[in-house]
């Protein structure tokens, strides 16, 4: 019996059997983000700018910090607390110290399942209310209690500005918009210890707080009206309209909005929102490593941020004014770190895309299954590790020595940029093992670091008051070099690891899936 020939309501007669029967050509691959070029800088901008926030009422503060131990009477040393309890309290127990180290993981995952705006906001609002607290307060206790509630609201914002520029950029050009969504962070170490220095020099010391509620306001009432909202699992692509309580008044008062192309919702994750993700992410040892060696790097900037007032003082007999004035060698060193490292880390994964015969499209999201991201990375990490301890050895010594200011700032501006690269090099295999939540395990960055240099901050001028600031700088160079060959070993077995650690995913979210009986 033959089959007969049927006709199609469109086109030429087929036959059932027909092997040449046209099927419809896959859709093209959605682009990573529908914004264009100019919105997408714009967005990372914004961002980058709002989280300014967090550096800023570091590193404005450190001018003051002989000032305001004149002013309450106290040493030094216990001036130095009220850095180290920003960070966190070592002296209160370990459920309790939930200031600049663990704020972030709740920011963070919140700001992962639920948009970086709302989670942004809340930063500000507390940022706001603390710092008039501040400024309002004349005691040594309560500036311990406040400045603990002040790294709580401020500290978020570096989270979310750096995981803002993941939901848009891929990983490819991660490089390429590095200058853009890191130069708040930039402006805040370079603007903010001129900024208190002038303050503390012409006024006083509770100016600077009420500086701070003013720019977290100014920046809560641009991110209102102009930020838009990228969290991927709120908007995707962008082709999803957030929110209505969540759309930017711009949005709102033009009444444009992007719909999603099949008019569906996205699905949700079933997923409870949970601020342990963090500690989750730190479990892992690829993540592990990272993190420990971010840790290293952030304990060497805040050693000499921290430090620098009382040497300069000391050495050179430098008002508060002068002081601050120092301090921008050092933030130009991070400054110009991100265009020399943000080149060199797209230029190295265009490099081992085709060794490997991997297409790297515009606005596509690189596959990393098989792509050695850890060799990538690492193989620039690696030089800035031993760059940094070899500046920071030298700074110290140069300190030590009391030569010409000119040696001092100088090492100070090599061993920012050195340190600053290296960090950023770290944070973007961070990122790059944790796409779909970026804000996350930036923030699992902070557990580690910021109760690090915590301890880093409070040992610091009782150790160089014993040894000297040249040995003081030579143990923390060296152990940097003693703990280096991890990133080797992270560098040969990383890629394994990070696959293990896909499986593993893979096997959670098919479980999730699964009916319930």
């Amino acid at each position: 019996m033959t089959t007969q020939p049927r006709k199609s309501e469109k086109g030429p007669e087929t036959t059932a059997n027909d092997d040449d029967v046209q099927r419809p050509a896959e859709p093209p691959e959605a682009p990573y983000t529908i914004l264009s070029e100019t919105e997408k800088i714009c967005t990372i901008l914004i961002a980058s700018f709002s989280g300014a926030l967090s550096p800023i009422s570091a590193t404005i503060y450190f001018p003051a910090l002989n000032k305001l131990a004149d002013n309450l009477h106290v040493s030094p040393s216990k001036i130095n607390l009220s850095i180290t309890v920003y960070m966190v309290d070592p002296n209160r127990p370990v459920e309790k110290q939930i200031f600049q180290a663990v704020a972030p993981s709740f920011v963070g995952t919140y700001s992962d399942r639920n948009g970086r705006r709302p989670a942004l906001l809340i930063c500000f609002f507390i940022s706001i209310a603390v710092n008039i607290g501040l400024a309002l307060q004349n005691s040594y206790p309560a500036l311990m209690v406040l400045r603990c509630l002040q790294s709580a609201g401020s500290s978020g914002t570096l989270v979310i500005s750096a995981a803002t520029s993941a939901d848009m950029v891929v990983r490819s050009e991660r490089g390429k918009y590095l200058a853009y969504s890191t130069i708040g962070q930039t402006v805040g170490q370079t603007l903010g210890p001129v900024i208190g220095g002038l303050l503390v020099h012409f006024t006083n010391t509770h100016s600077i707080f009420w500086f701070l509620a003013s720019l977290a306001g100014f920046m809560a009432l641009i991110v209102v009206v102009f930020l838009r909202e990228t969290c991927r699992n709120i908007v995707g692509n962008g082709s999803i309209p957030p929110q209505k309580w969540n759309r930017r008044i711009l949005d709102i008062a033009r009444r444009n909005q992007p719909i999603d192309s099949d008019g569906t919702p996205r699905p949700q994750s079933r997923r409870r929102y949970s601020p342990l993700e963090t500690l989750k992410i730190c479990r892992e040892k690829e993540t592990a490593i990272i993190l420990v060696f971010i840790s290293f790097f952030f304990c060497g900037f805040t050693a000499i941020l921290s430090t620098l007032p009382a040497q300069l003082e000391k050495k050179y007999g430098f008002n508060s004014l002068q002081i601050g004035l120092c301090c921008l060698p050092y933030a130009f060193g991070t400054l110009t770190s991100r265009w020399t490292v943000g080149y060199l880390t797209d230029w190295n994964f265009r490099r081992h895309a085709n060794r490997l015969g991997l297409k790297i499209a515009k606005n596509r999201q690189t596959d990393l299954a098989e792509f050695p991201a850890e060799t990538a990375r690492l193989q620039l990490t690696l030089p800035l590790v031993y760059l940094s301890a070899i500046f920071m050895i030298t700074y110290s010594w140069v300190m030590a020595s009391q030569t010409n200011l000119a040696g001092p700032l100088i090492m100070i501006f090599l061993v920012g940029h050195t340190m600053s690269a290296g960090m950023n090099t770290l944070m973007t295999l961070l990122v790059d093992c944790h796409v779909q939540r970026p804000a996350t395990a930036i923030a699992a960055s902070n557990i580690l670091r910021f109760p690090m240099a915590a301890g880093v901050v409070a040992a610091a001028t009782p150790l160089i008051n014993a040894v000297g600031i040249g040995w003081a700088g030579t143990v923390l160079a060296f152990i940097w070099i003693v703990y280096s060959p991890l990133l080797w070993v992270l560098m040969k077995w990383g890629h394994d690891w990070r696959r293990e650690e896909l499986k593993k995913r893979d096997q959670a979210s098919q479980k999730e899936k699964e009916p319930i009986l």
